[in-house]
């Protein structure tokens, strides 16, 4: 099974989550703090990063985003209790692949690890075949990860990135928030969030307005 790194400084939880892993047959590594996380997750010595924000020393936003700068592509699961739009768009937009609000259920958690390492494990072994996409004057190139917009490059983050690949795998149908939500982030929200809705914004902002069309009540469609 995999070996996970648990970052987390509070006793109570790191005791949880480990058992719960450890349950699953993971191998489990807990450290206390931001620099002992951000050095335990270097240079492909774990499968999986469970993060918490508020970590000593060195926040998890910090190591998220220095873990990204060293291109390393380990799966990362923000566990934080801040639960704002804001907030998780801010982890997710800095590259981590989930984000969970405290209190959580230790079962979540395993089932969004087990998703996470399903998915890491597919998309290393390549499981899109395309080189490029192009669309209605939007090209990306997969391997390059640049976008151009009618031969002019564009900036993506690499969720906005994600977002636009998705949609435009799927040009001319309608791709629901759930759907997106499950392919883009991999995990549900509740009804009430809107962070779909935000990067839809963002990306409409880049790629032009036009090219997205808001199908009301339904989703969101990238037009050929």
């Amino acid at each position: 099974m995999a070996h996970i790194l648990i970052a987390e400084d509070e006793e109570g939880i790191a005791r949880v989550v480990d058992r719960g892993l450890r349950a699953d047959g993971h191998r489990t590594t807990v450290v206390t703090d931001g620099i002992a996380a951000l050095e335990a997750a270097s240079g492909g010595q774990v499968d999986l990063v469970v993060l918490d924000v508020g970590l000593p020393k060195m926040d998890g936003f910090t190591v998220l985003r220095m873990l990204r700068t060293m291109d390393e592509p380990v799966p990362v699961i923000m566990c934080t209790a801040r639960d704002s739009v804001e907030d998780t768009v801010h982890g997710l937009e800095n590259g981590a692949e989930d984000y969970l609000a405290k209190p959580f259920r230790v079962e979540e958690l395993r089932a969004r690890v087990k998703l996470r390492l399903r998915q890491h494990a597919e998309a290393m072994a390549g499981g899109r075949t395309e080189d490029v996409l192009e669309v209605g004057g939007v090209r990306l190139d997969i391997p390059a990860r640049t976008v151009h917009v009618d031969d002019e490059p564009v900036e993506l983050s690499a969720r906005e990135f994600t977002l636009a690949r998705e949609l435009m795998d799927h040009a001319g149908q309608v791709l629901s928030r759930d759907q997106l939500l499950d392919r883009v982030w991999g995990f549900e929200v509740t009804g009430s969030s809107n962070v779909v809705d935000v990067y839809i914004r963002y990306l409409r902002a880049k790629v032009g307005a036009e090219r997205i069309s808001t199908v009301r009540g339904v989703g969101y469609r990238f037009e050929r």
